[in-house]
């Protein structure tokens, strides 16, 4: 047995490093093509581009590769191009969605270099043009992000008869795409209307905008738009889901508590983010729910402080800790992981797609960066 897990784990990483490879040249020569076409309208354009495929080549491709495993447990032959060519429609919907998403948070900083409003504002001071740096940040931004929006449906498009109108791939796509959008308002809605919100329903609320904000896009929709690709009947693309799903969620936990407890070195953001950009996450809804009245609080008047400092930071993660959030936020990581891989078990796949789909498992939940 334990040969044979080792075989299959060794044919993953081959297989698995096989189609990064093709995924990163399919992305070099679409982004490489669009250049060319933006360099058309003007040279001064090439900023946005610049931004996108720096941004594009990094990540840990997490979409990508469910996509291409969800495709390869549907019976889709290896390393064929539709996985690849949806796996780089994923990329770039990620990207645009991660532009977006630090321009919401006001993130300085993405993978530990600066996010791409912030890149946007100091080319502005640095050429020395008139009118204010930050708004030009932002709406350049914006414009980078809605560009890169457009690639992705174009890319997607690309993967042919398959991604067409009204197939079950095009209609995952599709709601994978509005629904974070949707899911996207609700988090923002909590930050501002939270306070004035019942608190008894604040964990069930936070619940929601990670179901719809982050779990279905990160791990539901690309496994399933993988199987759909790959003509996954309804009970293939259910079993599916019943594994990615749950695991989402422990995903976007585990984000969570990195966004407040984790290591700046590790996660390329500043000690505490998440707290000084105000995010009613599930860990601050259950501290907020369990913590004594004057220790609620002072986290609700810390929240969304952007002057927070290092002590202040500590003070709030001490409340966060105290109150039990921690430990129960971590509990549900493992209750949902376990869930998770009680499905994978029963998931009918060949061994190197259970063995691809349990590494990825594991490297999403108990991840440090």
């Amino acid at each position: 047995m334990n040969e044979q897990r080792a075989g299959a784990a060794a044919g993953v990483e081959e297989e698995q490093a096989r189609y990064r490879e093709a995924l990163e040249a399919e992305l070099r020569s679409f982004l490489d093509r669009q250049r060319s076409v933006m360099a058309g309208v003007s040279a001064d354009v090439d900023a946005l581009m610049d931004a996108i495929s720096g941004l594009v080549s990094g990540g840990k491709r997490l979409r990508a590769l469910l996509g291409y495993w969800g495709w390869r447990g549907a019976g889709g032959a290896a390393l064929a191009e539709e996985p690849v060519r949806a796996g780089a429609a994923l990329e770039l919907f990620q990207s645009a969605a991660l532009i977006h998403d630090d321009i919401i948070d006001r993130s300085a900083t993405r993978r530990g270099a600066p996010s791409v409003h912030e890149r946007f504002t100091a080319l502005h001071a640095r050429s020395g043009w008139a009118l204010d740096a930050t708004r030009f940040g932002h709406a350049a931004a914006i414009l980078t992000g809605d560009l890169c929006l457009s690639f992705s449906e174009e890319a997607f498009t690309a993967v042919g008869p398959a991604a067409g109108v009204g197939t079950p791939g095009r209609r995952i796509f599709n709601t994978m795409r509005a629904e974070v959008m949707a899911g996207q308002y609700l988090d923002i809605l909590e930050e501002v209307a939270g306070p004035s919100r019942s608190r008894t329903e604040a964990v069930a609320r936070a619940g929601t905008v990670i179901r719809y904000k982050s779990a279905k896009y990160s791990t539901e929709h690309p496994l399933g738009i993988g199987g759909a690709l790959a003509g996954a009947d309804e009970a293939l693309l259910e079993a599916y889901s019943a594994f990615s799903l749950p695991l989402g969620e422990a995903f976007q936990l585990r984000d969570d508590v990195l966004g407040v407890f984790g290591d700046p070195r590790t996660t390329g953001k500043p000690a505490g983010d998440d707290l000084r950009e105000g995010k009613r996450t599930m860990l601050v809804a259950l501290a907020l729910d369990t913590a004594d009245g004057a220790a609620a609080a002072e986290l609700e008047r810390g929240l969304g402080r952007g002057d927070l400092d290092l002590d202040e930071v500590g003070r709030l993660r001490d409340i966060i800790a105290s109150a039990g959030a921690l430990e129960a936020t971590e509990r549900l990581i493992g209750r949902l992981a376990d869930e998770a891989f009680a499905a994978l078990a029963r998931l009918d796949v060949d061994p190197v797609v259970r063995t691809a789909l349990e590494a990825l498992g594991r490297a999403a939940v108990q991840r440090a960066s």
